[in-house]
C-alpha cells in the first residue's frame, strides 16, 4: 500500500469544517495528496460524512445521526460551528465526497465510523459505495467487525486497522481482519514495535501530527504517512 506522506485529517484538518466538501477542496488547494474522513449511516442506510454519533458538536442539528434520515441530515449546516464563513455547508454523502476526491485527484482514507450496533452493516455499505468510486482509496476502522464485513462485501479494497498503540498481537489481529496496514496514535508509538512492522513490510500511518519536526522524526523512523490537522505547514511538493 502506497500512502501520500501528508494526509489531511477529517478532510481539511483544522482549517475548514471537518468532514465537509469544503474541507476536501481546501486540502486540494493546499496541495495535499490525501485526505481522511469519517462515514456513518443515516437511518435509511445512506452513508454520510460525520465523526460523532450525535450532531451537536459539528452541525446545527440535535440528536443521534443513526436516528435521522439522510434528507434531514443533508439539510443541516455543518459549517457554521467552525466559522461563519462556512455557513450553509451541508453534511455530504459518501458518494459526493468520493466523486469530489476523484475530480480533485485526492487519495482518500475512508474511516468506517459505525454507530453502536451498526458495525457490520456500516462496513458492508461503505465497501459497496467505495467499490463504485474511481481514484485511490483505503478503508480503515477501529472496528474489526466493520472491517470484516467490508472485506466480505468487496474483498479487493485495501483496508487498515486503527489502534491506539501497536498491540503485541498485531500479526494475529491483522490476519483475522485481512488488513494490509495499521494506523496508530503517534504519541503511543514505540520504536521496537515499529521496527517489527518495518521488518514485516507492514505500512504504518500515525495520527494526529500537527508539528513538522514531529512528522520528520516519524518519517525518519520509517512511518509511511501522518494524519494532520495542519496541512498548511507543508509545501505542496512535500505532500
Amino acid at each position: 500500500m502506497i500512502y501520500p506522506r501528508i494526509i489531511a485529517h477529517r478532510g481539511g484538518g483544522a482549517l475548514a469544517p471537518e468532514n465537509t466538501l469544503a474541507g476536501l477542496r481546501l486540502a486540494a488547494r493546499l496541495g495535499c495528496g490525501g485526505v481522511e474522513f469519517d462515514v456513518m449511516l443515516a437511518t435509511d442506510g445512506v452513508p454520510l460524512l460525520i465523526h460523532d454519533e450525535t450532531l451537536e458538536r459539528t452541525t446545527t442539528g440535535r440528536g443521534r445521526v443513526a436516528a435521522l434520515d439522510s434528507a434531514t441530515l443533508i439539510g443541516l449546516d455543518a459549517g457554521i460551528r467552525h466559522h461563519p464563513a462556512f455557513a450553509g455547508e451541508p453534511v455530504p454523502t459518501l458518494d459526493e465526497a468520493l466523486r469530489l476526491c476523484a475530480a480533485l485527484g485526492l487519495w482518500a482514507n475512508v474511516e468506517i465510523k459505525p454507530a453502536a450496533g451498526q458495525e457490520a452493516e456500516t462496513g458492508r455499505v461503505v465497501a459497496r459505495h467505495a467499490a463504485a468510486a474511481s481514484g485511490g482509496l483505503l478503508l480503515s476502522s477501529f472496528s474489526s467487525i466493520a472491517l470484516g464485513a467490508a472485506a466480505g462485501e468487496v474483498a479487493r479494497l485495501p483496508r487498515a486497522l486503527l489502534v491506539e498503540a501497536i498491540p503485541a498481537d498485531w500479526r494475529r489481529r491483522m490476519a483475522e481482519t485481512g488488513v494490509c496496514a495499521l494506523h496508530a496514535a503517534a504519541n503511543a508509538l514505540e520504536a521496537d514495535a515499529l521496527l517489527a512492522l518495518r521488518d514485516a513490510g507492514v505500512p504504518l500511518a500515525c495520527y494526529t501530527v500537527n508539528r513538522r519536526d514531529e512528522a520528520e522524526r516519524l518519517f525518519a523512523m520509517g512511518v509511511s504517512a501522518v494524519f494532520t490537522d495542519r496541512p498548511d505547514l507543508w509545501a505542496a511538493a512535500e505532500m
